[in-house]
């Protein structure tokens, strides 16, 4: 069984390091538990959690809506 870090894992998916830790933190996605490596804790990424991941990136709303985008929407809609 093949293990990935945090860094690694961001990389398959294809989002930042940083956007992964956001989301993370967020509870957006769904992470593996923290294991203790010596004196650290760190989470290993499995293809399976990767793939968990990969499912629910699509429905995350990221990004900020600004006053521009709003008034667009509407716009549309009408």
């Amino acid at each position: 069984m093949k293990g990935f870090s945090t860094r690694e894992a961001a990389k398959k998916l294809g989002i930042s390091f940083t956007s992964m830790n956001r989301y993370m933190g967020a509870k957006k996605i769904p992470v593996p538990p923290l294991i203790e490596i010596g004196s650290t804790s760190a989470r290993l990424w499995t293809e399976e959690d990767i793939e968990r991941v990969r499912v629910v990136l699509p429905k995350i709303a990221n990004g900020r809506k600004t006053r521009h985008v709003r008034k667009t929407r509407q716009t549309r809609k009408k």
